[in-house]
């Protein structure tokens, strides 16, 4: 059995596993099991972005605390709208215009962020 297993197209493979996860799935009805895990990898998944944002802003916050207070009124700005962009989104959801809302704020945070860090980082006399 194992043989057939090893040379079924890989493909058709992975289908046949997801099928078999989506039969036990609906034959011992766990829809309400994967809610509960959806919603707590989605929680994990928010504070293992927030651990990656704090740890990259450990290593820099020398260099930050170096620049004008414009530029790091600027760049926490933009960070802080981020947070709270992605907060709302995550907590009423992004659908259709919101979405497209909620991804525009995220490009122009991020590019004004960018802008900061670069502007600050190119030694012009």
């Amino acid at each position: 059995m194992s043989r057939f297993f090893s040379r079924l197209n890989p493909t058709l493979r992975g289908f046949a596993i997801l099928a078999l996860i989506a039969g036990v799935v609906v034959a011992l009805q766990l829809e309400a099991t994967l809610v509960a895990l959806s919603l707590i990898m989605s929680i994990v998944f928010i504070l293992a972005i927030a651990f990656f944002v704090y740890l990259v802003w450990r290593e820099n916050r020398a260099d930050i605390a170096t620049w004008s207070l414009r530029a790091r009124v600027s760049f926490y700005g933009a960070a802080v709208l981020i947070v709270a962009d992605i907060g709302l989104a995550w907590w009423g959801g992004a659908r259709g215009l919101d979405l497209l809302a909620f991804l525009a704020v995220l490009a122009i945070c991020g590019f004004a962020m960018f802008r900061v860090w670069r502007d600050q980082r190119s030694y012009r006399i």
